[in-house]
């Protein structure tokens, strides 16, 4: 295996692609007053595919959506995997009729963000190979991001409500139960009451039924198994829905939506800052992460300036926090090839380690609710840099060189790890993915080079990648990144300056000027994103996570063809998910 150090500038400007692209399409491309290019829908494939084959955009970094008053808006952003700020696109779609062509053909990580804007705000993408609901079921009426919808016992649009009482008085919730059943429509086979009648087996499968026709070679029947959602292999609450021939599987789609709570529609009723303790609620494993994405992005949209220790203090910690979350990732692919006892003791001593440096810092361990815009909430204690220096320079090398040593090369890793789950460079970024899951194709890509945010560009360190494309790819590719993480740490260390911690003045009430920003930062599972709107009130207008844990794994299926059942659970153990982020 080699080790691929570092990407290349950016070739394109977002301003110079939109030059380029409305002179391309002068009838179909207009751009905004916020840099986007704004394309006919008509068009939308054509412009796209020169996006991509002839303006270098090979990478679709989010799609989404915008209930505007009088249309919905599309949104896309797309980059270049040489680096640079993502460009904003934009397709509006009639309310009375919404439908947007499909882009699934230009950019396959299309697949499920579009399923998902149809899922929320009722969108239809033509041409999409399996437009169906992908978070909530397929009884559930309505659009749950729409502006004009509202779910039982509605309170309010937005926080904070006037009073906790719709009507202003005290009601049980049994008086009010007619309304919740107006937010759902039984599926065939089901009344409010129970089942009327036992359904076909194939009523409930997402899987085409093309897919159990016998197999000629030896005249058998394929089976459909349903792994999850209650597995312990599933990695919480998540199935997967597998065609089989024997024990190989011939496909396989990913269902999920079991933690499902709207985290975007209460991001749009909560105050700015509100949000900040929910992000920790996402990949509840990288919480400052989660913050820090949060953060930049508003501070994008207000123009605020971070203080430099307060940038160093971001940086430690969210390393700090990457290198536990790797432990973590690395112990539970492990366990789920058969390892146990041994690659858990590394990861939960040094990962407790870690967290007890986060809690004495934030006050918690988990859901540290501690950026804010234009800075961070508390100080480093007196106590935090001696042991964090420990940390750093002594103990969590060697607990990286033991595991190393103890687990790299050894049988059982090398036999259930070798070429399984193989992602070619060029399918990987076709499918949007991103971290580990990337790199570990061979593309060096890292947001913290590309488009460095923080202070990241004076820092030393390299972009681990392996171009296997594999399961043991994306391990090594974890276990270069934990080092490379103790490099960063240690030069932000050695630099930490004095001053203040915040930008401006702590306010728990912010009004974000009218506008539109997307934020991105490298978490350990890849590109979290936000992309929020602001129309100049206290709420934002839109809230949007793009999620790396649920676009990576739009590549699930293909990865699993061919292989048998057991590879399966290692595959998804490769892709490291956390069902917090990938439900939302």
């Amino acid at each position: 295996m080699t080790m691929t150090m570092d990407v290349r500038p950016a070739a394109l400007a977002p301003a110079d692609v939109a030059a380029r692209a409305q002179a391309r399409f002068p009838e179909a491309v207009t751009v905004d007053a916020h840099g986007a290019l704004v394309v006919d829908r008509a068009a939308l494939i054509d412009v796209a595919t020169a996006l991509r084959d002839d303006f270098g955009l090979a990478y679709l970094n989010n799609l989404t959506c915008v209930d505007r008053p009088d249309r919905f808006d599309v949104v896309y952003h797309a980059c270049s995997m040489a680096g640079g700020a993502p460009v904003a696109i934009k397709v509006a779609a009639d309310k009375a009729n919404p439908v947007v062509p499909s882009a699934v053909s230009v950019w396959a990580g299309a697949n499920f963000q579009e399923r998902e804007v149809y899922d929320m705000f009722g969108v239809r993408f033509a041409g999409h190979p399996n437009l169906r609901r992908i978070l909530m079921w397929d009884g559930f009426a309505g659009y749950p991001l729409r502006k004009d919808w509202k779910e039982a016992y509605f309170e309010g649009a937005q926080k904070p409500f006037n009073s906790r009482w719709p009507d202003g008085a005290f009601f049980f919730g049994e008086e009010k139960l007619t309304e919740w059943k107006s937010n759902a429509k039984y599926p065939r086979g089901y009344t409010a009451t129970g089942v009327e009648k036992a359904r076909p087996d194939n009523t409930v499968m997402v899987l085409d039924a093309e897919d159990l026709k016998h197999a000629p070679d030896i005249g058998s029947e394929r089976l459909i198994v349903n792994m999850g959602p209650q597995h312990p292999s599933t990695h919480g609450v998540f199935q997967m829905q597998l065609v089989l021939d024997g024990e190989t599987v011939v496909d396989l789609q990913p269902v999920m939506g079991y933690m499902h709570r709207n985290h975007e529609k209460i991001g749009e009723r909560n105050l700015w800052l509100a949000n900040m303790p929910y992000t920790d609620r996402l990949d509840y494993i990288a919480q400052i992460g989660n913050e820090w994405g949060y953060a930049l992005t508003v501070e994008k949209m207000m123009g605020i300036e971070v203080p430099d220790r307060a940038e160093h203090i971001r940086i430690i910690l969210a390393e700090l926090n990457r290198i536990q979350s790797h432990f973590w990732g690395v112990t539970f692919l492990l366990n789920d090839i058969g390892a146990f006892f041994t690659p858990m003791m590394y990861a939960i001593e040094e990962r407790e380690i870690i967290l007890d440096l986060l809690e004495m810092t934030t006050g918690s361990r988990l859901m540290c609710n501690y950026m804010r815009f234009g800075g961070v909430a508390y100080d480093l204690p007196e106590a935090f840099l001696p042991l964090a220096n420990t940390l750093v320079y002594d103990r969590l090398p060697r607990a990286i060189d033991e595991m190393d040593s103890f687990l790299t090369g050894s049988e059982i890793v090398d036999t259930r790890m070798r070429g399984v789950g193989v992602l070619p460079a060029e399918q990987a970024i076709g499918y949007s993915a991103s971290g580990p899951v990337l790199r570990g194709s061979g593309v060096p890509y890292d947001v913290r080079k590309a488009e460095p945010y923080g202070i990241y560009d004076r820092f030393d360190w390299d972009v681990v990648s392996y171009p296997e494309g594999d399961i043991y790819a994306r391990y090594m590719v974890r276990l270069g990144e934990m080092r490379e993480s103790l490099k960063i740490v240690q030069q932000a260390l050695k630099q930490l300056p004095g001053g203040p911690i915040m930008g401006g003045k702590k306010a728990w009430q912010i009004r974000v000027p009218e506008g539109e920003a997307y934020g991105r930062v490298e978490n350990p599972r890849g590109e979290l994103g936000y992309y929020c709107v602001s129309d100049g009130k206290a709420n934002p207008y839109r809230y949007h996570v793009r999620s790396p844990c649920f676009i990576n794994l739009t590549a699930l299926g293909e990865m699993t063809k061919g292989h048998k059942v057991a590879d399966t659970v290692a595959i998804l153990g490769s892709i490291d998910i956390v069902l917090g982020e990938v439900d939302r």
